[in-house]
C-alpha cells in the first residue's frame, strides 16, 4: 500500500484519488474549502456520475488537506489547472510550480507526477529550477464528466520520467494498471519531453478532426447537401472510422482550445502549416456559426431579434463550460448589437458576459427569435422549428 497526494480536485485530481484509493491512502490536496468539505461528507464536486457513485458507496482510504499534505507522500500527484495565458503564449504553469516548491520543503523523498498539461520541455526545465530529478511527466486522456470511467479503462499509460528513473516510472504506471479494469493496457515510457508531446499532439489531432467535419458541414449546409449522407459515406472508410465525426458549432472546452495555441507555440521556430491552419478553422467555423444564427433569426442592422443560447455546458454528464465553442458564438452575435439570452440553469448568476441567464425553459423559447443549440435534446424538440443546431444525431 503506497502513501499517495494528490494536489488538484479538478476532473483529472479527483479521478485519480478516488481511483487510488481503493487500494492506497491518499490525501486530496484542494485550495477550496467547500469543495473539500463535500469531498468529507462523500459528495463530488464535479459531475460525474462514476466519480459520484463511488464517493456514496464508500470505503475509500482518502482524506483531504487544504494547501498541505505532502508529508510522508511516495507519490505526489499534481493536477493543477494550467489555463492558456495568450500574452505569454504559454501555459500558466505557476500553480504547478507552486504545489512542487511546497511539497519540497516537507518532503524530498518523494516521487512527483505530473499530470496537468504542460509545454513540451517544461518538466526537464523544472528538475533543473529545483534541483530534483524525481520528476516524471503522465499525459492523462480523459472526458469530462466520464473521468474516473477513463481511468478505470485506460487506452493506454504514458510515463514520461526518462533515463536514470526507470523504476520510478515503472512503479507509477503499475498504481494506474493495478487499477484498470480491462487488461492488458498498452504502457509506453519515454522521455519526458515526449511524453508531453503526446499530449499536445494528441488533442491537437482530435481538434484537426473536429475542424475537419465541421467544414465539411459548412460546405454541405451552403451547397444545399445533406451533411449526414456526405459523412456517412466517408466514415464507412475504415481508415477514417465513424468516430469524433458529429459536426458542432467548434471545438471548445477546456482542453482543446488550450492545447492546440500551446503546441503552435511550441511550433515557433519548426516549419509548420498544419497546426495554425486547425486554429485558424476553428475561428472560421465559429464565424460562420455566428452569421448563419442571425441569419435564421431574421436579423437587420435596424435590430429587434432575440437570439438563445440553450445551455453553455460542453457535453451530456458535464457542468463545465470554461471557453465552450458556443460562447464564442455567443460574443459574435453579440457583437453586432443583438441581444443574446441564455439557458443554463446549471449558473447561479443570473447573467452571463452582460446577458440575461434564464431558468424557465418555457419563458426562454418564447422570447427567443432563434435558438442555438450546439446538441439537441429532448426539451428542444417541442420548439424544433426555432433551433439552429449542426447536430446530425439529432434525435427525431
Amino acid at each position: 500500500m503506497s502513501r499517495i497526494a494528490v494536489a488538484g480536485i479538478g476532473y483529472v485530481g479527483l479521478s485519480l484519488a478516488v481511483l487510488l484509493a481503493k487500494e492506497h491512502d491518499v490525501v486530496a490536496v484542494g485550495t477550496t474549502a467547500a469543495k473539500l468539505k463535500l469531498l468529507d461528507e462523500g459528495k463530488s464536486p464535479i459531475a460525474d456520475k462514476e466519480i459520484e457513485e463511488a464517493l456514496a458507496k464508500g470505503g475509500l482510504r482518502l482524506r483531504t488537506a487544504l494547501d498541505a499534505g505532502y508529508e510522508g507522500a511516495e507519490f505526489i500527484i499534481v493536477a493543477t489547472p494550467t489555463d492558456y495565458d495568450p500574452q505569454k503564449n504559454y501555459f500558466d504553469t505557476s500553480k504547478v510550480e507552486v504545489v512542487i516548491e511546497r511539497a519540497l520543503a516537507v518532503n524530498r523523498d518523494a516521487v512527483f507526477v505530473i499530470k496537468s498539461t504542460v509545454p513540451v520541455g517544461y518538466t526537464a526545465a523544472l528538475r533543473k529550477r529545483f534541483g530534483y530529478e524525481k520528476i516524471l511527466f503522465s499525459p492523462e486522456f480523459l472526458r469530462e464528466g466520464k473521468a474516473l470511467y477513463d481511468n478505470l479503462h485506460p487506452s493506454r499509460i504514458v510515463v514520461g520520467g526518462g533515463k536514470g528513473l526507470e523504476a520510478e516510472s515503472e512503479a507509477f504506471a503499475a498504481l494506474l494498471l493495478e487499477a484498470a479494469v480491462e487488461k492488458p493496457v498498452p504502457v509506453l515510457y519515454m522521455e519526458p519531453s515526449e511524453a508531453e508531446s503526446v499530449k499536445l499532439f494528441a488533442n491537437t489531432y482530435l481538434a484537426l478532426r473536429v475542424a475537419f467535419f465541421n467544414e465539411l458541414d459548412t460546405y454541405a449546409e451552403m451547397r444545399g447537401l445533406s451533411t449526414e449522407a456526405i459523412i456517412g459515406g466517408v466514415c464507412l472508410d475504415p481508415r477514417i472510422g465513424a468516430h469524433y465525426n458529429n459536426p458542432s458549432f467548434g471545438y471548445g472546452g477546456y482542453c482543446l482550445p488550450k492545447d492546440t495555441k500551446q503546441l503552435m507555440a511550441n511550433y515557433q521556430d519548426v516549419p509548420h502549416a498544419l497546426i495554425t491552419a486547425v486554429v485558424d478553422a476553428n475561428r472560421t467555423r465559429k464565424d460562420y456559426i455566428a452569421e448563419r444564427a442571425l441569419e435564421l433569426a431574421g436579423y437587420e442592422e435596424s435590430g429587434g431579434v432575440v437570439v438563445g443560447v440553450y445551455r453553455l455546458v460542453m457535453k451530456s454528464g458535464s457542468d463545465n463550460f470554461r471557453q465552450s465553442s458556443i460562447q464564442g458564438v455567443m460574443k459574435r452575435i453579440k457583437a453586432k448589437g443583438v441581444e443574446v439570452v441564455v439557458y443554463e440553469p446549471s449558473l447561479a448568476e443570473d447573467t452571463f458576459f452582460g446577458s440575461r441567464v434564464m431558468r424557465d425553459f418555457e419563458e426562454f423559447a418564447e422570447i427567443c427569435d432563434v435558438i442555438i443549440s450546439n446538441r439537441m435534446t429532448e426539451e428542444l424538440m417541442g420548439v424544433k422549428g426555432k433551433v439552429y443546431t449542426r447536430d446530425i444525431f439529432e434525435r427525431d
